[in-house]
């Protein structure tokens, strides 16, 4: 019994102080707990102090950068507004200058209408004199000859005749003279008002593209068994494949140049290969038409980017590389529409008009040869129609229609264009004509100038753009000699059609020989 109670109480004395230490190391932990908590807390107090700290600096870097963009742009701002502010300034210079111009050449206008009336007056004072003198010689040839009135006025009618006509010339040429004296300080506005011409309406005369063949033997491949090939290529491309007689070759026939070029460069293509049947020929058809349509995308871009024409819709970018396969009287069209856009730009720098729409004008004023094979009409007509449709200004859609003169000019971008697509088309080496229709021209000009009376040789050189005329020094004074010009010149204006202007140049020549003894 002592054996059990002491037993228990061990066993009470053990629980108890295992619950004792139980407590110990439990409250030990629990305080090292709550210093490990403390610790962490005070160090994310002074982190969150740093970070705080580095996010103000930040905050801080941040608006010093912000500050120093906003003074740089308001720096920017105040530079751009000074640049308009002279540009404004410049523009109302050159404002108060062409009217100033304007005023002068209101002056001018009255002193001409001033100087003419003194003109038709000297000249009516001249033909009472002349018809008094006509009275008095016919009564006394009448009194003298016994002639009748009407031989006598025919007499008399032939000698002053001549002097007559001289002095029409003299006075014809004094207005002249000072027309051109005071014509270089308005030579700007006349530039754009007066150099225009009215072009005819043509179509292109390339209508064939000539294939070379490395043998006869290949046409007999072209053709295929029974024809298959041919038809199989003329199906695909929508041409014309002429094989004839002409040795080594094949001439390729359309109106489209598009379905033209590719059938040119896929018929290349497989005679290169030399594998032609109607799989393999349908095959490089479509494969050529990629590579021309990505040319046209990328000709049309690049023409737009060199030009500095970024604004123009996708659709009238391609149509412009279509151009290049366009030509008119052996010129190519893209090229001429470049050269009239970059001329454009020029002219309306130099008189004051807005260059970059000014070589838009240009680059699109043919764009209508791009489809007028596909659509009805000139194609002044359908270009205007082409820039309504994407919604560009009225003053391009007027500039376009009007360049051949099928409607009234509404802008001066519409006589600059006139003027521009002249130069372009006219100048030596941009066009060629048939052999034919040349040496017609040529002999037509010569036959004008001899049918005038007083010529003695006429020839003409710079392929039929200049007429040389020789005429004789004892019956053509200087005088006659440009009224002579002049009426040449109408005549051919009348008589002929032309590309771009004929230069008429009269020479009168006097030589005098003396001998030293």
């Amino acid at each position: 019994m002592t054996q059990f109670l002491i037993t228990a109480i061990a066993v009470l004395a053990g629980l108890f102080l295992g619950w004792i230490s139980f407590r110990i190391l439990t409250n030990k932990k629990v305080k090292t707990a709550k210093e490990l908590s403390q610790k962490i807390k005070d160090e994310a107090l002074s982190e969150a102090k740093v970070i705080k700290k580095e996010a103000a600096l930040e905050a801080k870097e941040e608006w010093y950068a912000r500050k120093s963009s906003l003074e740089k742009e308001i720096e920017r701002r105040k530079k751009e507004l000074h640049t308009l502010e002279n540009k404004y300034n410049q523009r109302i210079g050159n404002i108060e200058e062409r009217l100033a111009k304007v005023d002068r050449r209101e002056q001018s206008v009255s002193d001409r209408e001033r100087h003419i009336n003194q003109r038709q007056n000297q000249l009516k004072s001249q033909e009472q004199r002349l018809q008094k003198l006509i009275d008095e010689q016919t009564n006394k040839l009448m009194e003298v000859a016994q002639m009748s009135k009407a031989k006598a006025i025919e007499q008399l009618l032939e000698q002053f005749e001549n002097e007559a006509k001289v002095d029409a010339a003299k006075i014809r040429k004094d207005i002249i003279d000072k027309a051109k004296s005071e014509a270089e300080k308005e030579s700007l506005k006349v530039l754009a008002f007066a150099v225009q011409r009215t072009a005819v309406e043509y179509v292109a005369e390339s209508c064939v593209s000539v294939v070379p063949l490395p043998s006869e033997e290949m046409k007999g491949r072209i053709i295929g068994r029974e024809g298959r090939n041919i038809r199989a290529f003329e199906n695909q491309t929508g041409i014309e494949l002429i094989v004839d007689d002409t040795p080594e070759a094949v001439i390729l026939s359309s109106f489209d140049p598009i379905r033209r070029e590719i059938a040119r460069r896929s018929l290349e293509k497989l005679i290169t290969d030399g594998r032609i049947h109607p799989g393999r020929i349908e095959e490089t058809i479509q494969k050529t038409q990629k590579e021309i349509d990505q040319i046209i995308i990328e000709t049309g871009k690049q023409t737009c980017i060199d030009l500095g024409i970024l604004d123009l819709p996708k659709p009238l970018e391609n149509l412009i590389g279509q151009l290049q396969f366009r030509t008119s009287y052996g010129q190519n069209v893209l090229e001429h529409s470049i050269e009239t856009a970059w001329i454009c730009g020029m002219i309306a720098a130099e008189i004051g008009l807005e260059q970059a729409l000014a070589k838009k004008v240009g680059l699109l004023h043919d764009i209508g040869k791009a489809v007028d094979h596909k659509v009805d009409g000139a194609h002044p007509k359908i270009g205007a129609d082409l820039a309504k449709k994407y919604g560009l200004s009225q003053v391009i859609i007027n500039a376009i229609e009007a360049h051949h003169e099928d409607v009234e000019a509404e802008t001066l971008y519409a006589v600059l264009i006139q003027t521009a697509d002249a130069i372009s088309g006219s100048r030596p080496g941009a066009r060629r004509e048939t052999l034919e229709s040349y040496l017609k021209r040529l002999e037509n000009l010569e036959v004008i100038a001899s049918s005038f009376e007083g010529v003695q040789k006429c020839f003409a050189i710079q392929a039929g753009r200049e007429v040389r005329i020789m005429v004789e020094h004892n019956n053509i004074d200087d005088a006659q000699a440009e009224m002579l010009a002049s009426d040449v010149a109408k005549k051919i204006e009348n008589e002929l059609q032309y590309p771009g202007q004929i230069k008429v140049t009269v020479i009168r020549e006097v030589r005098k020989t003396a001998l030293a003894k």
